[in-house]
């Protein structure tokens, strides 16, 4: 497959990573003063055996999550005396630069949160998750889980992951601050730029966003190569079939870099934190960031007043499509019969409606089974998925590109945000990633 020809050299360079993350405490590194882990594993990244007549299990998992996950293993590891869960938990970057210092070294937990697209494909192309297809088709996964995630979980020709949840990304608003400077929700992208100036005019950031590692800035760039590009286009240069380097991507950084100018982005938000973006809409300095439906959990767990916060589709034009994506936890092709039966059977505890229900602020509600319900007191959780079915949808750009592609986007963004590259050179550094991309893959 693709990957395989740049594993050598990737490996290489992430052995290199490897030592800069173990020196250096960074936000991007597993940070010590968050990780916790259940039982008395340590946390190397090796898979777990057999000990005692227990199979013991290792699983990486998302440190916003803790809170759920601690209870949620120490429930399970006590009501299962032959299986023993371990976990060690990650900010959203740290997992993905963990998993590929461990992919280097053969030390992969037994399992691992992970997103779709190529960055759950690179361990599927690169033989390093559990083709699930024959356990799948054995435990009848296709009356489990809804046909949509489970086509998003294809990766590198195998179902390469436990679908945990699909993911529809809006624009979350305050209400309260629309009301107060008499902003209607904006149905043109000309009124969402008026918003924008109406909100700056008044002393309100219009827009929460940050530019570490650069994910949470493409949530907005994506938004504007739709509105120029169109459905389309926009689809058609994602899977490489058109030139990235268009007119429609230098008018879209072209609007970006005016946004910037204008300071409709918080000060200094290209080195900020994307984690820490909700900060700025929770204490009002901020009106509006894209989010996904875990958005409402984040409001319950900060204990904001719900009814402060809607969501509108971002007025692209055509049929305003939001971005979308799954998640899903992978596992390590190495794994025994054992523990693979382990994993799944702590999954399925992990992802009961009963568990769903009582954590219900630390998952992605609602659960990507067949007939799941809404969660309760996340109100904004239903209507987005009533917008993306009418809609549509389109695959988030970082899940679309591959990793070397995505840090060229990037890359781009800060760039253009510094004043130091015009959108029209941005334009064509992209789709020079993507020719390289390409010529190193054929």
């Amino acid at each position: 497959m693709k990957a395989k020809k740049g594993m050598a050299f990737l490996l290489a360079s992430v052995m290199l990573v490897s030592a800069v993350l173990t020196g250096c405490k960074t936000k991007s590194a597993l940070k010590e003063s968050e990780a916790k882990t259940v039982g008395d594993s340590a946390k190397d990244g090796s898979s777990g055996g057999s000990k005692d007549g227990v199979t013991e299990v290792s699983f990486w998992a998302l440190n916003t999550r803790q809170n759920a996950v601690d209870p949620i293993a120490e429930a399970f590891n006590a009501a299962n005396k032959d299986i023993k869960v371990t976990v060690s938990y990650y900010d959203t970057d740290g997992i993905k630069d963990a998993c590929k210092v461990a992919a280097s070294s053969g030390t992969l937990p037994n399992m691992w949160f992970n997103w779709g697209g190529s960055l759950g494909g690179f361990y599927a192309e690169n033989g390093l998750s559990y083709d699930l297809t024959e356990y799948a088709k054995k435990n009848d996964w296709e009356n489990k889980f809804s046909s949509g995630v489970l086509s998003l979980c294809q990766l590198g020709g195998q179902l390469s992951g436990y679908p945990t949840s699909y993911n529809v990304l809006d624009v979350f608003y305050r209400k309260d601050i629309f009301e107060k400077y008499g902003i209607k929700i904006p149905a043109t992208f000309e009124e969402f730029e008026d918003a924008c100036a109406a909100l700056k005019e008044n002393g309100i950031t219009p827009i929460s966003t940050a530019g570490l590692n650069g994910w949470h800035v493409m949530r907005f760039v994506e938004l504007l190569i739709e509105h120029y590009a169109g459905s389309e286009l926009h689809d058609s240069m994602n899977t490489f079939e058109s030139s990235y380097n268009c007119d429609a991507v230098v008018q879209a950084l072209t609007k970006y870099k005016e946004f910037c100018d204008k300071g409709f982005f918080p000060e200094g938000f290209v080195t900020a934190d994307p984690n820490d973006t909700e900060m700025a809409l929770f204490s009002g300095n901020a009106a509006m960031d894209i989010q996904g439906q875990w958005y409402d959990g984040k409001i319950l767990q900060a204990e904001q007043d719900m009814n402060l916060y809607g969501t509108f589709a971002f007025p692209s034009g055509g049929t305003d499509r939001l971005s979308a994506f799954a998640e899903m936890t992978q596992f390590n092709a190495k794994n025994t019969d054992a523990q693979l039966e382990a994993c799944m059977k702590f999954m399925d505890y992990y992802y009961s409606e009963e568990n769903a229900e009582k954590y219900a602020e630390y998952y992605n509600l609602p659960l990507p089974k067949i007939d799941a319900k809404m969660p309760e007191g996340q109100p904004n959780v239903a209507e987005m998925f009533k917008t993306a079915e009418t809609n549509g949808t389109f695959t988030i750009t970082d899940q679309a590109f591959p990793t070397e592609v995505a840090d060229a986007l990037f890359n781009v963004q800060d760039a253009i945000a510094n004043g130091e590259m015009e959108p029209a050179d941005g334009a064509a550094k992209i789709q020079a990633a993507i020719d390289a991309y390409q010529a190193a893959n054929k």
